[in-house]
């Protein structure tokens, strides 16, 4: 699902919301995954916002 929504080419301010609360809801704040989508979800957020 995550990645299904940070594909998607319209994504917005929207869709990376709905991702960070994906990570919240689905993955402990300890795990080592969450962590490491949650610095590539920043990334990509601070990507979108230069283009």
């Amino acid at each position: 699902m995550f990645r299904k929504l940070i594909t998607d080419p319209n994504r917005g301010e929207n869709v990376f919301d709905e991702a960070e609360d994906l990570l919240d809801e689905e993955l402990r704040p300890e795990s080592p995954l969450r962590h490491r989508l949650s610095q590539e979800l920043e990334e990509l957020r601070e990507l979108a916002e230069k283009a």
